[in-house]
Parts: C-alpha cells; sequence; structure tokens
C-alpha cells in the first residue's frame, strides 16, 4: 500500500506542485520526500486497514492527508490566471516549452503576495488575492521582457 501512495503522491506533485518537485529532483531528494510523508501516515493507514476499510477509501483519506499542505497550488492558480489575462503569453510560453519554469519563476516572484493574503483554499477565490497576483505577475514579465 505504501508503494502505491508513494505513486500516487508523486503524480499529484508533480501535476499540481512542480515548483515543489524540481528543487526536490535538482538536490536528489524527491523518494526521501515522498516516503518521509508517507510514513507519517502509518498509524492511520494501520487504523484503517485494522477497522477493515475497503482499499479505494483507503487511498482516497490517505491521499487528502497527503496533500492536504499541498493545496491550493500556487502553481495552478498563476497558470490559471496567464492562460486567462495574459492568453497571448501564456500561448507564447507553452509553445517554447518554458511554462512550467517560468511559472515556477513567478512563484517566487509573486511569494510576498501570497504570503500577505495567506494563500489557502478560503482564499484562493478572493478578487484583491487575484488583482494582487494579476500585477504582480504583470510586474515579472515587464521586468523579464
Amino acid at each position: 500500500m505504501q508503494d502505491i501512495l508513494i505513486n500516487k503522491l508523486h503524480e499529484y506533485v508533480k501535476e499540481n506542485n512542480p515548483d515543489v518537485l524540481i528543487p526536490l529532483e535538482e538536490s536528489g531528494g524527491v523518494m526521501q520526500y515522498l516516503k518521509n510523508k508517507v510514513n507519517a501516515l502509518n498509524d492511520l493507514l494501520e487504523q484503517l486497514q485494522e477497522a477493515k476499510t475497503p482499499v479505494y477509501v483507503i487511498k482516497e483519506v490517505c491521499q487528502e492527508a497527503l496533500t492536504k499542505d499541498l493545496k491550493p497550488s500556487k502553481f495552478n492558480y498563476i497558470c490559471t490566471i496567464l492562460e486567462e489575462d495574459f492568453e497571448p503569453i501564456y500561448q507564447q510560453l507553452q509553445e517554447s516549452g518554458t511554462l512550467k519554469f517560468e511559472v515556477i519563476n513567478m512563484i517566487t516572484y509573486c511569494q510576498p503576495v501570497f504570503e500577505s493574503f495567506g494563500f489557502t483554499e478560503e482564499t484562493e477565490n478572493e478578487r484583491q488575492l487575484r488583482y494582487a497576483v494579476t500585477g504582480a505577475i504583470s510586474g515579472y514579465l515587464e521586468n523579464n521582457k
């Protein structure tokens, strides 16, 4: 079961949090990160298995616990803003193959905005946050022409 959870977590991080994954890849710490997160759920996993919980429920409950601190995805948030508000640039970055790396740079550039608004699932739909991140992205693009 742990291998399944590690694989599911890896896929989730690859899809939704490349800003977390790429530094781990560069340092060679991906497997350690994944194993540590899954091992932290050993007690929960044991309780669910002892309670004869169906495997699909165990996977779902564990996946939710494993990804809780990775949500919401700053990567997906910025991609959405780029696609909706900066469509030509989004298309250009996508076609050139640099979208992922530029979005990761934008996350770093926007970090003060995310911190000041306390970027969470509760705040991600706030209009003021979106305006502030859109402004920061605009600044990033202007500075990196």
